[in-house]
């Protein structure tokens, strides 16, 4: 299962481990949240999942390794959630017998309700308290066990479809296979006066003479109104009030914007991965049933239905 979801945007800041990072990054939320992590009863008497880990060695309690101690992925598979005949590669056969023996008294739907809850909370953070409405986006999920949860993550936050791409569970591989070459450059302009066009084209130039031939730029401005403390990105400093509205809720109108850095970004487009044969072809599922692919498993509820994009990706709506 993925432990992560990403609002997929650029960020100029971000915080590892508490301290300021000024390096640009994916804007990336991460929680404990994955197939290995572990459920427990804690001290109040209330059902915690995470953030505690089997890991992938000795992993889930069904995996038949050794471990004892119940996780989501053995939640899922004493729910039915993860087919009795998947054959996981590199792993082999799951058990439900060992995965409900590692619940004791645990019960799996509770886990999973747990853990559901947890992946809405995260959603809401790079959507809802960005000033983002996530009942107008569809839910991309990836991971081994992403796809499992997706659907219950989507219609608590009013998602109309949840997207599963092919190969899901090694999306964030290909991802990093695919990615372009890419070059930031960022220059201070606090303070400055001067042409910030001309400053931005020679900015993108510069990052474009570093990226190589082919390089595809954009230029992007921090900007702020005077007196604040924290600035916003956008890609020309006449959108900053609108951009300010969308995500802080007012603008100041009248109140002078101020450019606190340009930056420039340049990209170079590499070759396609090479992925391996094709998988089987997907068909469409009515829910609630429970499916296996090579490298996921995915969940439809009852009253959702999968239907096959042609980019083979399927689209679970209600």
């Amino acid at each position: 299962m993925s432990n992560v979801t990403a609002s997929g945007n650029p960020a100029a800041q971000r915080s590892v481990a508490g301290l300021p990072l000024r390096l640009p990054a994916l804007d990336v939320h991460t929680i404990g949240a994955g197939g290995g992590s572990i459920a427990v009863i804690d001290a109040g008497g209330a059902l915690t999942v995470g953030p505690r880990s089997a890991g992938a060695v000795p992993g889930p309690a069904c995996y038949g390794r050794g471990a004892t101690e119940p996780t989501v992925t053995d939640a899922d598979v004493a729910a039915g959630r993860i087919p009795a005949t998947a054959n996981l590669p590199g792993i082999g056969r799951l058990s439900a017998e060992l995965a409900t023996a590692a619940l004791g008294g645990l019960d799996p739907l509770g886990v999973i309700a747990v853990v559901d809850a947890a992946m809405v909370e995260a959603v809401r953070a790079v959507t809802v308290r960005r000033g983002v409405d996530p009942t107008s986006l569809a839910l991309v999920a990836f991971g081994g066990a992403g796809p499992l949860h997706a659907c219950a993550v989507a219609a608590v936050l009013g998602m109309g479809a949840v997207v599963v791409p092919p190969r899901a569970g090694v999306l964030s591989a290909v991802g990093l296979l695919a990615a372009p070459r890419q070059v930031d450059v960022v220059r201070s302009w606090a303070g400055r006066t001067g042409d910030l066009t001309a400053a931005a084209r020679a900015l993108g130039a510069e990052a474009a003479a570093i990226a190589g031939a082919g390089a595809v730029v954009t230029t992007a401005f921090d900007c702020r109104y005077i007196g604040q403390g924290h600035e916003l990105t956008v890609g020309d400093v006449a959108a900053f009030e609108g951009e300010h509205e969308r995500v802080n809720g007012y603008r100041r109108p009248g109140t002078p914007v101020e450019v606190v850095a340009i930056r420039a970004t340049a990209k170079v487009s590499g070759p396609a991965p090479e992925l391996g044969p094709p998988l089987p072809p997907r068909q469409p599922v009515r829910g609630p049933v429970a499916v296996a692919e090579a490298d996921c498993a995915v969940w439809v509820p009852d009253g959702w239905s999968a239907a096959v994009h042609e980019s083979g990706a399927w689209v679970i709506t209600r």
